[in-house]
């Protein structure tokens, strides 16, 4: 990381912060432990206390919110370090923990996408874009840029997409069907276990004629889904972008329709389908989970770094061991980290069959992901939508979909990746949220987040090295500015977070940003093992509450609400 004046230095956000520090002292006792402050591991401590558990939070960074974090990463610039956009966020959280009451404040963005082309403009005029928004009217005519075709079909496709989600709605706030409590124990707690089929019931009675369809786009390559619908490259293109996004592979892929589906999923202010900024950045999410959970009675601390679980003569979770020798006990134990790491570095492994192990090792969770994180004197002015005066437009609220004129770019940028080298001509999101956010850079300068695909986590088979780093941002800058000319010269700093990066950084997996792949294999029932999807493990009193259970990354706090009943239940018997 270097800025114009040296190298940079990264330090959290103070107004984020609202947790006790490493040098407040943790009881020896409490009801529940939740390893990891991330939202989902907040959202569960909220739950926990709010049920008449005493939860504490122990988190092993010094700033809260796992991947949703603000960090002024250089002075006066702060930034969504990892995650970036919020829209997952389910609105019975948001209710249920009164998060606006404590801070939580979104910009809405409309438009919401904007993919320029490289081209020479005809006449003198500047090169062509699509932008989309929530009008459907001047979507059609950005679309009839492209194709008059796509521009009439676009309403009914939109149409299909919203009569699947709505349906699925339920299936994102319930926990898995409880097939083993179907299947055994006492006729009353199989009474109990059926009613875990209610939202899948509902769900398919919602769905009626449309199931088919349902299978089709929850099995099928989403360039499949998208050929069917539409003809153009650009719109295709800009589509494809949700079924690859964070994911590492291709819209030609099976499952990855599921993944486009994924990301219209999301709802936000009763808007459908939409994705906002967080005034202060993403760590102001976490911070009103946190003031939340603090108002129930929850405590919650900074740079406590768990070694291991505690496991008592039995057998069971009973608390843990901090890296530092301190024991802490409880009743329950609760991880956000990832499966991977709540099982091979938390989890006394004698406690663990090898068989379970060895399925714990085959969970994907490849990542094409490098997240760079831009620190500029100037806004950004694109050729293809001019604005004088480091005025913004309102394409530049937008996700801005840079290399995605043709889906067979993506195809290649994956490829390369797959080949075990980051792309020459990488797919790039970028998002500048101080357009709409003004407290996130000083006056005349701005933020900017460039989510970039496809990159390897090693390069080749070898790891990453600073100047690998830097030529693959490098890379990245020289392809924005063939749609921004000037964007190099107006760079302050900029933050390089390759996977192995997201990693070490912020305990991601392979940096999956969705805590393990979202493929089929690792969905609903089978996330995030076949037999572990109800957010209890193998170890008693020992529940997973992070995005590596149902219904998966980039949906806030279901799975730590889950978890929370989960033990709650549990806890009553």
């Amino acid at each position: 990381m270097w800025t114009r004046r040296g190298r940079s230095s990264v330090t959290s956000v103070g107004k984020v912060i609202r947790s006790k520090s490493s040098h407040s002292a943790v009881k020896s006792q409490y009801d529940a432990l939740v390893i990891g402050g991330g939202h989902n591991g907040l959202v569960a401590a909220a739950y926990l206390q709010k049920g008449g558990l005493k939860t504490a939070v122990l988190e092993r960074r010094h700033v809260l919110g796992g991947a949703a974090v603000t960090e002024e990463i250089f002075p006066g610039f702060h930034f969504s370090r990892c995650s970036y956009l919020l829209s997952l966020l389910r609105p019975r959280i948001s209710a249920d923990l009164e998060l606006q009451k404590h801070g939580l404040k979104v910009y809405m963005r409309d438009p919401y996408s904007f993919t320029p082309m490289l081209e020479e403009g005809v006449n003198g005029a500047p090169p062509r874009s699509l932008t989309l928004g929530s009008d459907l009217t001047m979507n059609q005519k950005e679309i009839g840029k492209f194709s008059q075709n796509d521009a009439k079909t676009f309403r009914d496709f939109a149409a299909h997409l919203n009569k699947i989600v709505e349906a699925i709605h339920p299936l994102l706030d319930a926990p898995p069907v409880d097939i083993l409590g179907i299947t055994a124990g006492s006729l009353r707690k199989r009474l109990g276990a059926v009613t875990t089929l209610l939202p899948v019931i509902k769900c398919g009675l919602q769905l009626g004629r449309n199931i088919p369809a349902f299978y089709e786009v929850l099995t099928a390559p989403a360039m499949k889904i998208l050929n069917q619908w539409f003809e153009s490259e650009p719109l295709k293109a800009t589509l494809a972008t949700d079924a690859v996004i964070g994911v590492m592979t291709s819209s030609n892929n099976t499952g990855s329709g599921y993944v486009l589906l994924h990301h219209v999923m999301g709802e936000l202010e009763k808007a459908k389908g939409a994705w906002g900024y967080v005034e202060g950045g993403m760590g102001s999410v976490s911070q009103a989970i946190a003031c939340a959970a603090q108002s129930y009675g929850a405590e919650i601390f900074t740079e406590k770094d768990v070694g291991h679980v505690l496991l008592g003569s039995d057998g069971a979770a009973r608390g843990v061991v901090l890296k530092d020798g301190t024991e802490i006990h409880s009743k329950v134990v609760l991880s956000n980290a990832t499966p991977r790491v709540t099982f091979k570095n938390l989890t006394p492994q004698a406690a663990l069959s090898p068989e379970f192990i060895k399925a714990v090792d085959q969970i994907d969770y490849t990542s094409p992901v490098t997240k760079i994180n831009v620190a500029l004197d100037k806004l950004p002015n694109f050729l293809a939508s001019p604005t004088p005066d480091n005025k913004p437009g309102p394409h530049h609220q937008s996700s801005i979909h840079l290399n995605c004129e043709s889906t067979e770019v993506l195809e290649t940028a994956y490829r390369q990746a797959m080949n075990g080298r980051p792309s020459d001509r990488p797919m790039v999101e970028m998002t500048i949220p101080s357009v709409l956010d003004p407290t996130l850079a000083p006056p005349g300068c701005h933020v900017v987040s460039l989510f970039t695909q496809f990159t390897p986590f090693y390069i080749e088979g070898r790891e990453w090295t600073s100047k690998d780093r830097e030529n693959f941002a490098d890379t990245v800058f020289d392809w924005v500015e063939k749609y921004a000319p000037g964007f190099k010269r107006s760079v302050v700093g900029r933050d390089i977070l390759t996977p192995p990066d997201l990693e070490r950084i912020f305990g991601l997996t392979g940096g999956n940003i969705f805590h393990g792949s979202m493929s089929l294999d690792q969905l609903y029932l089978a996330r995030p093992l076949p037999f572990l999807s109800d957010y209890r493990s193998p170890i008693k009193g020992l529940y997973l509450c992070g995005s590596g259970c149902h219904p998966g990354g980039g949906v806030m706090g279901t799975p730590g609400m889950n978890a929370a009943r989960a033990v709650i239940a549990d806890l009553k018997m």
